[in-house]
């Protein structure tokens, strides 16, 4: 295990000062993608101004680790584990755990079934159930 990977939800928190950011993190392209979409879906203009910041601050802050072909092996399998097990996971929820380990990082979450997802396939996961 080399570092850790930040899901989005423990970012906002992070952010928000809800949660405590590990030495050594990274976080997902995906996350990048999750927030920006959360800056055009703002309800009013001081959201959107904050959601901006945030964005501004996570990618000053955080190496956003790509998504390439170990992630797109990684993906898959994640993929075929939950439709094995007869779940939808989100997309999104299934590259960041793919990215986690492919990178081999201990995931921090506080999505319960994005946890219960990295566990099943054998991530170390710092968040509910841990």
């Amino acid at each position: 295990m080399t570092g850790a990977l930040l899901d989005t939800t423990f970012v906002i928190a992070a952010a928000d000062g809800d949660a405590v950011r590990p030495d050594e993190a990274a976080i997902s392209v995906i996350t990048l993608g999750e927030l920006r979409a959360g800056v055009l879906r703002a309800r009013d203009a001081a959201e959107r101004t904050r959601r901006v910041r945030r964005l501004g601050d996570v990618r000053s802050l955080f190496v956003a680790l790509p998504i390439d072909e170990t992630v797109a092996d990684h993906y898959g399998r994640a993929l075929a584990r939950s439709r094995d097990e007869r779940r939808s996971e989100k997309a999104a929820d299934l590259l960041i755990v793919a990215t986690a380990a492919a990178a081999d990082n201990a995931l921090h979450t506080r999505d319960a079934g994005q946890a219960k997802l990295a566990r099943r396939l054998g991530l170390v996961v710092h968040g509910p159930g841990a």
